[in-house]
């Protein structure tokens, strides 16, 4: 089948060829597997996109992308269906979150730059398990030279802002303008931006302790600085106000689909599905499973959307939310 690729997809190839940084490389190679048609014609590219688009992450977030930096790097490996990144300024509260989502025990202080290095912790929700990971503060004058990286290598961030400071739009505006010297947007939805070397992360605001005193007046300012930027979730993790929201909307940054799956002649393994992008078909659940396995497919029967219950289906099949596949090679 041929693949038919569309203008669009032609275009954004040319420019990741012509990108010059890591970062662009990376945009460039998500926007072409988004362009991509999904069907078996592609499979094979699909394959080999995925796979550049796994190294063009780990580039960014290797000691080497730094160049001839010197100092500490971090590299954290990826987790769960996917890597989210909480961003904020100094005392924000990200630790505390962390800890309240997670097993993960931070060291969690009521005095700035407490958080030196990424801390990542696991978040169950809706039977998957994400990363979260915390990061040092960003301000106007301190920006870790290795966090960059790994905000780019990330998913999705939470961009954490404190209701109980009078000056947190201020530090907000300047952990964005900070990240924004070195070309990436935090925003709610992806935006297009003209320069090829700029980076956009899809992103979450957490409006956080909002126990404190003066907070509601705080986060009524703070929503109208968002506006349209950003949607915006309320926490406090002494109340425990807003964290199973703040836990399903950081999932819902991620894109991505479950599926159960199940053994002939046995029922779904409900307990445990595999995630995958959203718009993913039979093809990409096999190789979800098994690196080797996308080729391997011969059909699948399905029960969810779409479908009867158990109707066979091609391994071109588009797949839904909750759908369970019973896999035959």
């Amino acid at each position: 089948m041929p693949a038919n690729l569309p203008p669009q997809y032609n275009k954004a190839e040319q420019e990741f060829r012509a990108a010059t940084t890591p970062a662009a490389r990376l945009e460039k190679l998500r926007e072409m597997f988004r362009l991509l048609p999904k069907h078996k014609g592609t499979e094979k590219l699909q394959a080999e996109l995925k796979t550049k688009i796994s190294r063009a992450k780990e580039e960014i977030a290797s000691p080497a992308s730094a160049g001839k930096r010197s100092g500490v790097s971090y590299r954290v490996a990826r987790d769960g269906a996917g890597q989210i990144v909480l961003v904020g300024p100094p005392n924000s509260g990200k630790s505390a979150l962390l800890a309240a989502l997670s097993h993960a025990k931070p060291d969690v202080a009521p005095y700035p730059f407490t958080t030196r290095a990424p801390q990542p912790g696991m978040v169950d929700v809706l039977d998957v398990r994400y990363q979260l990971v915390d990061l040092p503060p960003i301000t106007a004058d301190v920006c870790e030279p290795w966090l960059p990286g790994l905000i780019l290598g990330a998913d999705a961030a939470l961009l954490v802002v404190d209701l109980s400071d009078d000056d947190a739009i201020d530090s907000a505006d300047a952990a964005l303008n900070r990240l924004a010297d070195v070309k990436i947007t935090l925003t709610g939805a992806p935006v297009a931006v003209e320069d090829e070397n700029a980076f956009s992360i899809k992103t979450l605001l957490v409006a956080n302790k909002s126990d404190a005193p003066g907070a509601h007046e705080r986060l009524e300012v703070l929503r109208e600085w968002a506006g349209e930027r950003f949607p915006v979730c309320v926490t406090s993790t002494i109340s425990g106000q807003g964290l199973d929201e703040m836990r399903k909307l950081a999932y819902d940054l991620l894109d991505m689909i479950r599926i159960y799956t199940k053994l002939p002649g046995r029922p779904a393994d409900r307990e445990r599905p595999f995630t995958i992008a959203a718009g993913g078909t039979i093809a990409d659940l096999a190789g979800t499973i098994h690196g080797d396995l996308d080729g391997a497919v011969k059909f699948a029967k399905v029960w969810g959307v779409g479908v009867h219950d158990g109707q066979s289906v091609k391994r071109d099949h588009p797949l839904h939310d909750t759908d369970v596949v019973e896999i035959h090679f």
